[in-house]
C-alpha cells in the first residue's frame, strides 16, 4: 500500500510478510509500511484466511440497491459525471471506476467490457460490500477504514484472490467532514501506473468542490489560495460562514492550508483562523466585480481571498472573533446544525423535545424505541441518531420487520449456514444483524414481527451472540438496536400479540414522534425538504399553496409532504422558482381544494381522524381502480402500510 510516486512492494516482502503473519499472527510495520500492516491484521482478526474464499459476504438485492441509492443520491448525483470523465480518461485500460459508500457497498461501475466480466468474478460490481471485514485489504475499504487515500496493488491484498488488481481509492467527505464514500479506480495489476492515485485524488476533488458549492450557493463563502490566479480553479480553498460568522463548511484543501481539523467546522469562527480587520468584510461586498484581496492567517501566512455574499443580500458587522454576518432580507435562519439530529430540527417544540433526548444517550447503551403514525420520519430519526452518535463510523443496518414474507425473515434477520434449507445459497449468509456488529441495528416496524421470532430476537439482545439457522457456533455481536412501530404495544402484549419480557427489553427510552398536523414548524419544514430535494435552487410555495399546505391534514405525513415536493420540483422548469398548483399530482391539488373540514384545523378527536384517514384512504383506492401500487404512491405510504389498513377498514 502506497502513495501515488510509491513504487508496490517487492514480492518478496510481501511473502516474508505473510509468513511472519501465517507463524506470529503479527506482521511488522518495518517490513510492509504502518497502513498496510494495520489493514493485514484487521483482516486476520476478522477471520478471513488469505487462500480462503469469502463465506457470507453481504451482497444487496435490487431493492437494497435501489435504496442505497435513494439515500446518497446527491453523492451519485454528483459522482456520475466525474465517474464519465475519469473512465473517458482511462478507456481501454483494463480498468474499472467504481463509487462505493460510506459502508463499503459499491453503487455504480464504469469500466471496460472485458474487465467488468473479470472484475465480476470476484464481485467487484454493484451491491457488493467491500468493507475490510468481508474482502480484506482493498483500496475501497482500506481507504474507508483509515479515511485516506491509498493504492493497494497486486499481493498486497489480503486475500489471494485479489491479486490480479491494482486499486486507487480515495475518501469523499461532504463540507462538514462526514464521511460519504470513496471513489476507486481499479485495474489488471499487470497495467498499475504511479500517477493513478494522483488522477482518483482529483476527482474526489471535483466531487468534493461541487458538493460545496451545492450545499453552500446561497450563504457567505470565502474562496482562499496562495495565489490570485488560483482562486475559482480546482486548487482553491473553501470555507462557508453562518450569518454570526461560525465556520459552517471547508473542503479538504482549506483544512491543509489553515491547518484545521474536521472537528473544528461548526465549533469555531472565522476571527481565529483568519486576521481580518474591523469594516473588512463589508468593504469587500460593496466592492463592484469583488476582487481578491490580501488577508494573513492566524500564523502570517499571506493568503488571497475572495468574498462571495451568495443569492442574500448581506450585511456585515465588524469582524472580531465575535463577528456577526447578518442576512438583511429574508430573515436570518437557525444555525446550521454540526450533527445530523440538530438538522432536523426546524423549530416544532415536540420534535425538538425528542431530539434532545435522544442527544442525551447517544453514548450509552440504551436501546431507543420510536413511536409515532406511519411517514412521520421514524427512519429518518434513527438515521439520524446513529449519524450522530459514536457508532457513526460503523454500519447501520435497516430492516422493515412488516415487509418481509414471514417465512424469510428468520434468514434475513439470523443469517443461514450453506445449505441450511431449500433455495439457500451455497456460501451462506451472515444476516442482518452481524451485519449491523459494531454499529447499529434499526428494526422498523417490530410490532409486526412474528411471536415466534420475538423470542430468538430477545435472546440475541441478551447473550448478545447470533445462531445462524442450520447450527454452528453462536457469533457475538455488538449492537446499538433502535426499534420503531405506529401499533401501541402494550394493547399487543395484553392481546399476546408481542412479548413483554422483549417490550422491556427494547424500551430503554420511548420517544414518540409528532404527526405532521401537530407540528407547528411547517414553513421551516418545507424550506428544510426543499433545500435537500433541489440543491442548489432557491424554490418556495406560492402564497396560495402555503397556505392549502399549512390547512391540509397530511394523512400519509412526512413521507407525503417529502413525495409531494419531489414530485413538484421534478415538474418544474428550470427557470421556475415557485411551486404552484400546476406542479401538484392531482391527487393532492384535488385534496387541497377540498373545503377546510378536512384540513389541519378540523376536529383532532382521535376517532374523528381516523374515519377521515380510513375515509381518504378509501376514495383513493377507488380512483386507482384497485392499483394498490399506485394508490399507495398517491398516499405517500408504503404497500405494505396500504395492506394493514384495508384490514382495518370496516366493509363497505
Amino acid at each position: 500500500m502506497h502513495h501515488a510516486l510509491t513504487p508496490p512492494l517487492a514480492p518478496q516482502q510481501l511473502r516474508e510478510a505473510r509468513r511472519q503473519l501465517n507463524n506470529h499472527g503479527e506482521v511488522s510495520a518495518e517490513l510492509l509500511g504502518p497502513v498496510l500492516a494495520r489493514s493485514w491484521q484487521r483482516s486476520a482478526q476478522a477471520g478471513l484466511t488469505p487462500a480462503g474464499r469469502a463465506t457470507g459476504t453481504p451482497h444487496a438485492s435490487a431493492p437494497q440497491l435501489a435504496r442505497a441509492l435513494e439515500l446518497q443520491r446527491e453523492l451519485v448525483a454528483h459522482a456520475r459525471p466525474v465517474m464519465e470523465f475519469l473512465h473517458e480518461q482511462t478507456r481501454d485500460t483494463d480498468s474499472i471506476v467504481i463509487l462505493a459508500n460510506a459502508d463499503g457497498m459499491l453503487l455504480q461501475a464504469l469500466g471496460d467490457a472485458g474487465f467488468l466480466q473479470r472484475a465480476e468474478r470476484v464481485a467487484l460490481r454493484p451491491g457488493a460490500t467491500w468493507q475490510e471485514r468481508w474482502r480484506g485489504t482493498n483500496a475501497i475499504g482500506t481507504a474507508l477504514a483509515e479515511g485516506a487515500p491509498l493504492v493497494v496493488h497486486g499481493g498486497e491484498h489480503y486475500l489471494e484472490r485479489n491479486g490480479f488488481l491494482t486499486c486507487a481509492a480515495a475518501p469523499i467527505h461532504d463540507p462538514c467532514g462526514r464521511l460519504l464514500g470513496a471513489l476507486d479506480l481499479s485495474g489488471d495489476h499487470r497495467s498499475y501506473h504511479r500517477h493513478t492515485l494522483g488522477l482518483v485524488k482529483s476527482a474526489v476533488r471535483m466531487i468534493e468542490h461541487r458538493l460545496f458549492d451545492t450545499r453552500h450557493g446561497h450563504g457567505i463563502r470565502l474562496r482562499l489560495h496562495a495565489q490570485a490566479e488560483g482562486i475559482g480553479t480546482l486548487t482553491e480553498s473553501l470555507l462557508a460562514l453562518s450569518e454570526d460568522g461560525w465556520v459552517i463548511g471547508a473542503n479538504e484543501p482549506a483544512l491543509r492550508l489553515l491547518h484545521m481539523a474536521w472537528h473544528d467546522i461548526g465549533a469555531s469562527r472565522i476571527g481565529q483562523w483568519l486576521d481580518i480587520a474591523p469594516g473588512a468584510l463589508e468593504d469587500l461586498l460593496g466592492r463592484p466585480g469583488n476582487p481578491p484581496v490580501l488577508v494573513r492567517d492566524r500564523r502570517g501566512q499571506t493568503l488571497w481571498m475572495r468574498l462571495e455574499p451568495g443569492l442574500r443580500s448581506v450585511t456585515v458587522a465588524a469582524p472580531s472573533p465575535q463577528a456577526s454576518l447578518r442576512t438583511a432580507n429574508p430573515p436570518p435562519r437557525p444555525l446550521p446544525s454540526v450533527d445530523a439530529l440538530g438538522a432536523l430540527d426546524t423549530g416544532d417544540p415536540t420534535l425538538r423535545a425528542a431530539l434532545d433526548r435522544a442527544r442525551r444517550v447517544l453514548d450509552k447503551p440504551i436501546a431507543l424505541l420510536l413511536g409515532g403514525e406511519s411517514g412521520v420520519g421514524k427512519e429518518m430519526f434513527a438515521r439520524a441518531v446513529h449519524a450522530s452518535g459514536p457508532r457513526r463510523d460503523q454500519a447501520l443496518v435497516a430492516v422493515n420487520c412488516a415487509a418481509l414474507p414471514e417465512n424469510l425473515i428468520e434468514a434475513e434477520l439470523f443469517g443461514y449456514r450453506p445449505g441450511a434449507f431449500t433455495g439457500a445459497s451455497r456460501d451462506g449468509a451472515p444476516g442482518r444483524i452481524r451485519e449491523a456488529d459494531g454499529g447499529t441495528l434499526f428494526l422498523d416496524e417490530i410490532g409486526d414481527m412474528p411471536l415466534a421470532l420475538q423470542g430468538r430476537l430477545l435472546r440475541v439482545l441478551q447473550e448478545r451472540q447470533v445462531l445462524p439457522l442450520g447450527g454452528g457456533k453462536p457469533v457475538p455481536v455488538d449492537i446499538q438496536l433502535i426499534c420503531a412501530t405506529h401499533r401501541n404495544l402494550r394493547e399487543a402484549m395484553q392481546a399476546g400479540r408481542f412479548r413483554e419480557d422483549l417490550y422491556y427489553r427494547i424500551n430503554g427510552l420511548t420517544l414518540q414522534l409528532p404527526a405532521l398536523r401537530e407540528r407547528q414548524d411547517l414553513p421551516a419544514l418545507i424550506e428544510r425538504l426543499l433545500r435537500e430535494t433541489a440543491p442548489g435552487r432557491a424554490l418556495s410555495l406560492s402564497p396560495e399553496l402555503a397556505e392549502r399546505f399549512a390547512a391540509y391534514r397530511w394523512p400519509g405525513n412526512l413521507r407525503q409532504l417529502a413525495n409531494a415536493l419531489r414530485t413538484a420540483t421534478a415538474l418544474m422548469e428550470s427557470h421556475e422558482w415557485q411551486i404552484d398548483w400546476a406542479h401538484l399530482p392531482d391527487d393532492l391539488a384535488e385534496d387541497l381544494r377540498q373545503p377546510r373540514a378536512t384540513g389541519r384545523h378540523a376536529s383532532e378527536d382521535p376517532a374523528d381522524l381516523r374515519r377521515l384517514e380510513l375515509a381518504t384512504t378509501r376514495r383513493v383506492v377507488e380512483e386507482c381502480e384497485g392499483n394498490l401500487s399506485e394508490a399507495a404512491r398517491r398516499l405517500g405510504i408504503s404497500r405494505n402500510t396500504l395492506y394493514r389498513k384495508l384490514r382495518e377498514m370496516p366493509a363497505a
